[in-house]
C-alpha cells in the first residue's frame, strides 16, 4: 500500500492495487470494485449503482469474477460471481468482468434475462426510450431472444406519487435509486420499497402484496390509515385501477395539515424530480413531460438555473423552439447531480400567453397600451427620460430612478448600472425588490462586493460548524440545503439556525436551534460567545471559531435592523467565514456591477474620488455623480412626492416590495414610466413605454452564485429579443450617449478591466438593534419567509408542480393557540394594520406570542397585512 491526500480534507489516504481484465490499477482504500474498473476505463453495466449513493447490490447487474490472495498469497477465486457495486477492492484482488470472464458474462445475462421477464415491451411509446440503460444493456448484456413465453405482470398505471412524479409501476426493476435518494439525499421518504418478493397471485386482499415501488396508499397496498377511515382524495390522484387515490403517510403520527402539499397528499419533496432523472427505466416519469416527445428528437444545451443563488447547473432540452424539459447538470463543485424541482420543471414563464414580444406605447387617446416599432418606442422614452432629467417647472421634479430586479444576469446588470451613471447621471438605482436597509447596503460593500469565490459549496460540506442566520436553506436555496445535509450525514458538519423554531428542512438537517423571536436575533447572536451558560449556545462559539467554520447569512437579516452588524461582530470575535445568500440569481452580481446607490461596479464607493476616478477611466467619462444616491424606498418616495421625473423599471412586482401601496402610489404618481420586463406584469398597468427583453432562455450571459462563482451560460433558442443591455444599449445611443455595451465581448472587458479593486471600503455596519415590542393577549410578533413554491411569477403555468407546494398554514405555539381558542387545522385570522389573512393553524413548537405566515402563497400575501418581520399583529380563532 502506499499513501496519498485528500483533497478535501487534506488527510492522507492509503492506496492499493487491484488488476481488472489485466490492467492493474491503483485505487484508494475503501474504493469499490465498480469505481477501480471505471478508473480502469473498464465499463461494467448497472442499474442501481450511482456515484452519490450508497451501495445497495439490488440489481445483480454487474456481477464479475473475483479471485483475492489467501493468507499465503495464492489467489483464491470466489464460489459465485460477486456484485461489484457493494465489494470493496483489497490488495491483490484480480477481477474478471464480462470482457474477459465467461462465468461474469453469462451471469449478466441471466440477470438481464430476469429483469426483462416482467418488463413491457414499450419502447416505443416510454419517455425514456432512446436514453434507457436497461434498454441499452439488454442489447449490450443480454439475450437476443426471449425464453419468456407466459404473460407478464401488470399493474394500472400511471400511480400518482404526487401531481407531478407519475409512476408506471410495470416498468419498474427495483434498482431503489429513487428510494434511496429520497432517503439519502433529499430526507423526504415520499416514496418507498414496499411488499415482499413476488407477492401472492391474483392480488388478493388477504394476501402478501409484491415487492414494489409507491408510496404507503391504501388502495395499493389494502390497509387503512391510523383511523381506519381511507381519506380520498381528488379524482385526478389516480389509485391503481383508475380509481380516486388516498392519502397516506410514511409518518407513524396523524397527517397534520402543515404536512400536506396542496393537493391533499403527505407532502412529497422539493427534490422529487430527481428520482426522474436518475431512473434507469421509464418507471417514474413527469407529470408535464410524460409522452411529450421522444429523448433523441430533443437538441440539449448547458445552462445555468435562473431561480436561486445556488447557480445550479441544468440541461436545457428543447424541440422546435419549445424548451420541453430540464434536467440536472453534472457539476461536482455546484450543484453535483442534484437540482431542486423548481430548477426542474418551473420554465413555462417564460414562455407564457402574456410574454412581451414587440415594445408598448400608451395611447394618449384611449389610455391603452399598443404595439409599436423598436425605433418608435426608443425616441419616445429617450424624449421623456432626456425631459426628467430637466426641472418641468410645472410641480414636477427632475431625474430618474432606476429599479432593475434582482434577477438581472451580471452583463445585464453592469449596463444599469453603468446607463444610470453615463447616461442619466444618477446613482439612484437599487436592485433590492425585497425589505433592504442601508445597513444592508455597508454590510454588503464590505464583506459581498466584488470578493470573488469565497466559502464555498466544498467548504461548507467539511466546515465543522455552520450557523445559519435568516436563512432556511431548504427553501431559499435548495443546493445549499442538500450540501450541508450531506456533510452532516457524513459528520463533517454540525448545523446551528438562528430562527423562531426548527423548519422541517432544519429538521432534516439535524439542526441546532437557536431559538429567537422575530426582532429578538442580534440580542441572540450577542449571546453567542465562550462564557455563554445558555444551552441553546453553549460551546456554539467554540465551534465557530474552529478552523473552517462559516455563518451563512440570508437576504432576510436586512428586515431586522442589528441583525447584520451583529452577524459581522460574531464573525470578527469567533474568526468564523462568513457568506451572504440572497434569494434571487442575480442579487451577488448584481452588487458586484454597482446597482446600488453608494456602489460603482467592483465594490467602488460612489463617495471616494480615487473610486469615481477609476470607473470613469474605463467608461470614458468625467462627469460620474458623486453623491450617493436614494435605495429603493427612497426612490418611490421621491417618486410618490413629485421629486422624480421618471422611473425606469425592470424585474419587479409590487406585492414583493416591504409597502406594496407606496410603490403603486409612486408608479401613479411619476411623470414617466419606462419598463424593462419579460411579460406584462403589475407595472405595466402604470408604464408608459414596455420595452420587451428576453428572458434567460434566449440569450447568453452570467450568473455569480452566492459563492462569488462566476456561471456561464450559453443562448439555448434561437432568438431576436434583446437583453436587457442591448436595449439599455439603444436607448443610450437614442439619448445620445453611447454605452458601448452592445456585444458580450466589450462588456466583459470593461468588467475584466474594474475588476480587483484594493482601495477603500464601507467597513463593517455597527447598528444598533430596535426594541423588540411586547405583544399583548390576542396579539403576536409576525415572522414570515418564502417557501420554494410559492405564488411568485417564475412558477406561473406549471399547475403540476404548484401541487406539491407545502400548503398554507399559520403557525403558533400551543400556549398561543389556547390562548384565543384555537386547535390545530382550525382557521386562524392574523390582522395588520392594512388587512387579515386566514389560514389553517398548525400547532408548532416554537416561542410563545410568536406567528408564521408564508409570504407570498396562494391565501397569503403578507404584504397585504401593512406589518414587517417583528411588527406586532393581532390573532382570532375559531374553535372547531
Amino acid at each position: 500500500m502506499t499513501a496519498t491526500t485528500d483533497r478535501a480534507t487534506a488527510a492522507p489516504v492509503e492506496t492499493l492495487t487491484v488488476t481488472i481484465d489485466g490492467v492493474g490499477v491503483q485505487v484508494p482504500k475503501g474504493t469499490l470494485v465498480i469505481r477501480a474498473a471505471e478508473r480502469a476505463g473498464i465499463a461494467i453495466p448497472r442499474f442501481c449503482d450511482h456515484p452519490l449513493l450508497k451501495p445497495a447490490g439490488a440489481c445483480r447487474q454487474c456481477l464479475v469474477e473475483v479471485s483475492t490472495p489467501d493468507r499465503e498469497g495464492n489467489l483464491r477465486a470466489m464460489p459465485k460471481p460477486q456484485a461489484s457495486c457493494t465489494l470493496e477492492a483489497t490488495p491483490g484482488m484480480v477481477v474478471a468482468t464480462q470482457h474477459t470472464s465467461d462465468v461474469a458474462d453469462k451471469a449478466q445475462h441471466g440477470i438481464m434475462e430476469f429483469l426483462l421477464i416482467n418488463h413491457p415491451l414499450d419502447c416505443p411509446v416510454c419517455d425514456k426510450g432512446g436514453e434507457c440503460p436497461l434498454q441499452n444493456q439488454a442489447m449490450s448484456n443480454g439475450r437476443s431472444t426471449t425464453r419468456f413465453v407466459d404473460i407478464k405482470r401488470t399493474f394500472p398505471k400511471p400511480l400518482k406519487i404526487s401531481t407531478q412524479i407519475l409512476l408506471d409501476r410495470d416498468r419498474c426493476i427495483l434498482c431503489q435509486r429513487c428510494t434511496r435518494f429520497s432517503s439519502e439525499i433529499a430526507g423526504d421518504p415520499f416514496i418507498a420499497l414496499q411488499g415482499r418478493s413476488g407477492g401472492t397471485p391474483g392480488r388478493e386482499v388477504h394476501g402478501l402484496n409484491g415487492s414494489q415501488i409507491g408510496t404507503f396508499d391504501t388502495q395499493v397496498l389494502h390497509f387503512a390509515d391510523g383511523d381506519h377511515q381511507p381519506r380520498t382524495l381528488a379524482p385526478e390522484v389516480s389509485g391503481p385501477d383508475g380509481e380516486p387515490g388516498v392519502a397516506g403517510s410514511l409518518s407513524a403520527g396523524p397527517l397534520g395539515v402543515a404536512e400536506q402539499d396542496t393537493s391533499g397528499r403527505p407532502f412529497a419533496s422539493y427534490f422529487s424530480g430527481n428520482t426522474i432523472q436518475i431512473c434507469p427505466v421509464g418507471a417514474l416519469t413527469s407529470a408535464a413531460y410524460r409522452f411529450r416527445s421522444r429523448p433523441f428528437d430533443l437538441v440539449s444545451t448547458e445552462s445555468v438555473a435562473e431561480h436561486d443563488a445556488s447557480g445550479s447547473a441544468i440541461r436545457v432540452d428543447h424541440r422546435r423552439g419549445v424548451v420541453l424539459r430540464r434536467q440536472a447538470g453534472d457539476d461536482p463543485e455546484v450543484n453535483e447531480e442534484w437540482i431542486t424541482d423548481k430548477d426542474r420543471f418551473a420554465f413555462t414563464w417564460q414562455s407564457a400567453p402574456d410574454r412581451l414580444t414587440v415594445p408598448l406605447v400608451r395611447d394618449e387617446e384611449t389610455g391603452e397600451l399598443v404595439p409599436t416599432s423598436w425605433s418608435e418606442a426608443l425616441d419616445l422614452a429617450a424624449t421623456a427620460l432626456r425631459n426628467a432629467g430637466q426641472s418641468s417647472g410645472a410641480g414636477q421634479g427632475s431625474g430618474v430612478g432606476l429599479l432593475p430586479g434582482g434577477r438581472l444576469t451580471l452583463e445585464d446588470a453592469y449596463a444599469w448600472s453603468k446607463f444610470a451613471r453615463v447616461v442619466l447621471g444618477t446613482n439612484d438605482i437599487d436592485h433590492r425588490a425585497r425589505v433592504h436597509s442601508a445597513e444592508e447596503q455597508q454590510f454588503l460593500g464590505q464583506h459581498v462586493a466584488a470578493r470573488g469565490l469565497g466559502v464555498t459549496f466544498t467548504d461548507l460540506e467539511h466546515a465543522g460548524q455552520v450557523l445559519l442566520v435568516g436563512l432556511e436553506p431548504e427553501d431559499e436555496a435548495g443546493t445549499v440545503f442538500l450540501r450541508l445535509r450531506k456533510g452532516m450525514l457524513a459528520g463533517t458538519v454540525q448545523v446551528a439556525t438562528v430562527a423562531p423554531f426548527l423548519t422541517r428542512g432544519s429538521t432534516k438537517m439535524r439542526a441546532q436551534l437557536v431559538g429567537a423571536a422575530p426582532g429578538a436575533e442580534p440580542a441572540t447572536l450577542a449571546a453567542i460567545d465562550a462564557a455563554s451558560t445558555d444551552a441553546e449556545t453553549a460551546g456554539l462559539a467554540e465551534r465557530l471559531a474552529a478552523p473552517g467554520a462559516v455563518i451563512l447569512v440570508g437576504e432576510r437579516a436586512a428586515a431586522v435592523r442589528g441583525t447584520l452588524s451583529a452577524v459581522a461582530a460574531l464573525a470578527e470575535r469567533t474568526g468564523a467565514r462568513l457568506a451572504w445568500v440572497p434569494r434571487r440569481a442575480g442579487e451577488r452580481g448584481a452588487v458586484d456591477a454597482g446597482t446600488l446607490p453608494a456602489l460603482l461596479p467592483g465594490g467602488r464607493l460612489v463617495a471616494d474620488p480615487a473610486a469615481r476616478v477609476d470607473v470613469a477611466a474605463v467608461w470614458g467619462t468625467d462627469r460620474l455623480p458623486s453623491t450617493p444616491g436614494r435605495d429603493l424606498t427612497g426612490i418611490l418616495t421621491a417618486a410618490r412626492d413629485g421629486a422624480l421625473g421618471a422611473l425606469v423599471v425592470g424585474g419587479l412586482e409590487p406585492a414583493d416590495l416591504p409597502d406594496p401601496e407606496l410603490a403603486r402610489a409612486a408608479l401613479t404618481a411619476a411623470g414617466f414610466v419606462l419598463q424593462l420586463e419579460v411579460r406584462r406584469s403589475a407595472v405595466s398597468a402604470y408604464a408608459d413605454v414596455v420595452l420587451p427583453v428576453a428572458p434567460p432562455v434566449e440569450k447568453a450571459g452570467t450568473f455569480v452564485n452566492w459563492e462569488g462563482r462566476v456561471r456561464p451560460f450559453g443562448q439555448v433558442l434561437v432568438s431576436r429579443s434583446l437583453s436587457d443591455r442591448q436595449v439599455l444599449d439603444a436607448l443610450a445611443a437614442e439619448l445620445g450617449t453611447p454605452l458601448g455595451l452592445r456585444e458580450l465581448t466589450a462588456t466583459h472587458a470593461e468588467l475584466t478591466e474594474l475588476s480587483g479593486w484594493e482601495g477603500e471600503r464601507p467597513g463593517s455596519p455597527a447598528a444598533a438593534p430596535a426594541e423588540t415590542p411586547v405583544p399583548s393577549a390576542g396579539q403576536a410578533l409576525l415572522a414570515t419567509w418564502k417557501p420554494q413554491l410559492d405564488s411568485g411569477r417564475l412558477q406561473d403555468g406549471e399547475p403540476h408542480l404548484a401541487g406539491t407546494a407545502h400548503r398554507p398554514v399559520v403557525r403558533l405555539s400551543a400556549a398561543t393557540a389556547a390562548g384565543i381558542g384555537a386547535v390545530d387545522g382550525a382557521p386562524v385570522t392574523v390582522g395588520g394594520p392594512a388587512g387579515t389573512i386566514t389560514l389553517p393553524l398548525s400547532v408548532t413548537t416554537m416561542p410563545d406570542g410568536v406567528v408564521w405566515l408564508p409570504e407570498n402563497s396562494p391565501g397569503s400575501n403578507v404584504r397585504t397585512l401593512g406589518a414587517g418581520v417583528g411588527a406586532v399583529v393581532t390573532l382570532s380563532g375559531e374553535d372547531r
